[in-house]
């Protein structure tokens, strides 16, 4: 495609997600005004579509100095890059470039010594923990999207090694009863079905991990008419499962029935080589975790043939004469092979991502290293941001009924 042609076509996505994304429309124009990141450089990794281009753009009008990758480079859109340079942004990322290339990226957009870093899964995090911890002498803070990056946050302080407050935007209850439910659940369908053009319907789906992103993902399945099996490891959440109405089975038990494996743990192996020698024939195998190490594709390349069956769809040659298909190299699905989530549902996520960097700007020089939630204020503040964009109401506690609560004196 020509880099007109290329440019226009990314203002268009941005511009789709402009007209949709009124949270953040509300957000840019308070900053537009007050110009909180005024003089702060701010470092981006996140996976590069036109959802994300909003709240970089969002961010420069409050006056940030931006460096912007891409967190996988199977998600980076190259339109959408074309059309945030074009707004003045430096940005780093092309799609599909090889994993040496994603580091330079990544140690590039560092170079410009960020005060604060939003950060979609904790790699420019560890570069500033690692190799690049020079670059990180005036950093105030981080602002983690994504439960994996949360976890190597807490792994980091645990340690004693983490350098700064660390706010774990993934915990907010806006941001992980929406985005990781609804979100995950909606995309990670929308991705396997364009992808593959497979009925659903009346198949069986073994959901690998039952946080939030997987119940997600169980609750869309069954809507979509499939029998659902959970597999977990918590025995509170295999419980939870179970009284949703779900089955619950050992992987190893489940995987022989399963038409469609969708894998939500953030945890490496959860599905391994031995467990495919188990699979159903057919077996149709996705990723909704941050980093591909969910599925042993690893071995999987090592030990079975394999050519491409269909776009983005690998078929793979079990030593017992099986086959599975590996969707997008076993990379989150939804972004790898698909557009991410609901441009509704990035809105909500975004405003706190917005809010929680102007609230690490104005409070981070305070605070010791450590991983902090994002304020219950800035929580409800987007809450009430959602609610009236979508014309609901709410009541308010009477000052008897605070009292009777303990909230007043």
């Amino acid at each position: 495609m020509e880099g007109r042609e290329l440019l226009e076509r990314g203002k268009r996505k941005i511009g789709w997600a402009r007209a949709h994304m009124p949270l953040l429309a509300r957000i840019e124009e308070e900053f537009s005004q007050r110009k909180p990141f005024a003089g702060t450089r701010i470092a981006v990794s996140i996976h590069l579509e036109a959802k994300t281009a909003r709240l970089a753009l969002a961010l420069k009008a409050g006056g940030a100095e931006l460096t912007v990758t891409g967190s996988n480079p199977l998600s980076t859109q190259d339109d959408v890059v074309s059309a945030l340079k074009a707004e003045g942004v430096a940005v780093f990322a092309a799609h599909g470039v090889s994993e040496e290339r994603y580091w330079e990226d990544l140690k590039r957009t560092l170079a410009i010594r960020p005060n604060l870093v939003l950060d979609d899964g904790g790699d420019l995090t560890a570069l500033l923990h690692g190799e690049c911890s020079g670059l990180g002498e005036e950093t105030i803070g981080v602002c983690e999207e994504t439960t994996t990056g949360v976890i190597r946050l807490r792994k980091l302080a645990a340690e004693g090694e983490l350098r700064f407050p660390a706010v774990a935007v993934n915990d907010a209850r806006m941001k992980y009863l929406f985005d990781n439910r609804y979100g995950t659940g909606q995309s990670t369908w929308d991705a396997i079905m364009r992808t593959t053009n497979l009925l659903v319907a009346g198949k069986t789906v073994l959901v690998v991990g039952y946080g939030w992103c997987g119940r997600g993902i169980a609750l869309r399945a069954r809507g979509l008419g499939a029998r659902v099996v959970v597999s977990e490891v918590d025995p509170v959440r295999a419980a939870e499962a179970l009284m949703d109405g779900f089955s619950v089975a050992p992987l190893r038990e489940a995987i022989g029935e399963a038409d469609f494996l969708v894998t939500a743990t953030g945890c490496v192996d959860a599905v391994t080589w031995d467990d495919l020698l188990h699979a159903k024939d057919g077996v149709v195998l996705a990723n909704a975790g941050h980093f591909d190490v969910e599925i042993d594709v690893k071995t999987l390349r090592e030990r079975a043939p394999s050519r491409v069956a269909r776009e983005n769809v690998e078929e793979f040659f079990l030593p017992n004469g099986k086959r599975v298909y590996l969707i997008a190299q076993g990379r989150l699905v939804n972004l790898a092979a698909g557009d991410g989530h609901p441009v509704e549902i990035m809105d909500i996520s975004f405003a706190l991502q917005a809010l929680s960097l102007r609230w690490l700007l104005e409070k981070g020089k305070g605070l010791p290293p450590g991983v902090y939630a994002v304020p219950r204020e800035i929580d409800e503040e987007v809450a009430r941001l959602f609610l009236a964009a979508n014309g609901a109401g709410i009541d308010s506690l009477t000052e008897a009924q605070r009292r009777y609560l303990g909230l007043s004196r």
